[in-house]
C-alpha cells in the first residue's frame, strides 16, 4: 500500500471521527435541553405551560408499541396524568392487543365506559376528573378486519333490502353508512384530535386510518422515558395549532 493512500485513509478516518463526535455532542446537548425543559414545565416554572386550553381536544389517541404496552404501570400513570390535565376521552391502541387484554376487563365493569374508578389509580393522586375519564381500547384487529366486517354488513344489508333482482339499483354507500356499519360491528369511535405515539417507530402502527383524517400526530419517544413535562408541551403545542378543514 502506497504512502499517499495510507495518509488519505488516515485523513478520512479522522474526518469521520470528528463528524461522529460532533453529531454525538449535538444529540447529547439536545437531550439535555429536552430534559431541562421537561423539568421546568413539570415544576411550573415556565408560565405559558401552567394553564392548558383543551377545548379543541375532544378525543386523544395513544399508540404504544406492543412490547412497551406490557408495562401497565406506565400506561396507568400516563392515563392518570392525562385525566388530571383535563382529557376526557382516550383511545389506547397497540397492534397486538396487549392493552385490550390488560384494560378491557376494567372497561366492562365500568358504567358508560367511565374508567376512572376501575383502572386502579393511586388514592394519593386521585382527582375528581378521573371519574369522568372514558377509555377505549383497540388493536390491529379493529383495522383491516374491522373495515372488512363493516363492508360485509353493508353488502348484506343492501342485498337483503331488495330481493327482487330486476328492481335492484347500484349501491351508493355514503360516509355515514360506513360510519354506522363500523359502529355496528364494534369498530367505530370518535376521530382523535391528537395522537401521541410511544415507541421506536415514527408511525401510527396500523391505527385505523379512517379515524385519522384530521388528526395531529406527535412522536413522544419510548414509553419508558415518558415525562410529564413532555406531555404538557405536546398538549400546549396542539392547542396553538390552526387546522384548516377545507370546505
Amino acid at each position: 500500500m502506497s504512502r499517499p493512500w495510507i495518509i488519505l485513509k488516515l485523513i478520512l478516518g479522522l474526518l469521520w471521527g470528528i463528524i461522529h463526535l460532533a453529531i454525538s455532542l449535538f444529540n447529547l446537548w439536545s437531550l439535555l435541553i429536552y430534559n431541562l425543559e421537561c423539568y421546568l414545565i413539570s415544576s411550573g416554572l415556565l408560565r405559558k405551560y401552567r394553564y392548558l386550553n383543551l377545548d379543541r381536544l375532544k378525543s386523544l389517541a395513544i399508540v404504544v408499541d406492543s412490547k412497551e404496552a406490557k408495562n401497565t404501570m406506565k400506561i396507568r400513570q400516563l392515563l392518570c396524568w392525562l385525566s388530571t390535565m383535563g382529557v376526557k376521552y382516550i383511545c389506547l391502541y397497540d397492534i397486538e392487543g396487549v392493552l385490550k387484554k390488560s384494560f378491557e376487563p376494567a372497561m366492562k365493569g365500568s358504567r358508560d365506559g367511565k374508567a376512572g374508578e376501575y383502572l386502579g389509580f393511586d388514592a394519593s393522586i386521585s382527582h375528581s376528573s378521573h371519574k369522568d375519564l372514558v377509555v377505549e381500547c383497540i388493536s390491529g384487529s379493529d383495522g383491516k378486519e374491522g373495515i372488512a366486517k363493516a363492508a360485509n354488513l353493508l353488502c348484506s344489508t343492501y342485498l337483503n333490502g331488495d330481493t327482487h333482482g330486476n328492481g335492484k339499483r347500484e349501491p351508493a354507500f355514503t360516509e355515514a353508512d360506513m360510519a354506522s356499519s363500523l359502529k355496528a360491528v364494534g369498530c367505530g369511535g370518535p376521530e382523535p384530535d391528537l395522537l401521541l405515539m410511544y415507541g421506536p417507530a415514527r408511525c401510527h402502527l396500523g391505527f385505523p386510518a379512517w379515524r385519522l383524517r384530521y388528526t395531529e400526530i406527535m412522536h413522544m419517544g419510548p414509553l419508558k422515558s415518558m415525562k410529564y413535562g413532555a406531555i404538557v408541551k405536546a398538549l400546549y403545542n396542539f392547542s396553538k395549532k390552526y387546522q384548516n378543514y377545507g370546505k
